[in-house]
């Protein structure tokens, strides 16, 4: 066989791996990491801590 019948296969991982997070928190299944800028915030007589998804962003808080 010569090298030149040799197919690259780097493009279907490339677009697997890329496409891998987006797909998991359009799922519901986020990543979450404490902020750690603003460890806790005091409301309502309540530790809140914030949380964000470290593959798309989305933050949500919550009460301890």
């Amino acid at each position: 066989m010569t090298e030149d019948n040799v197919v690259p296969l780097r493009r279907r991982q490339r677009r697997r791996k890329k496409s891998e997070g987006d797909t998991l928190c359009r799922a519901g299944r986020h990543r979450w990491e404490v902020v750690t800028e603003s460890k806790f915030d005091v409301r309502q007589g309540r530790l809140v801590t914030l949380l964000r998804c470290s593959r798309c962003g989305h933050e949500r808080t919550e009460s301890r």
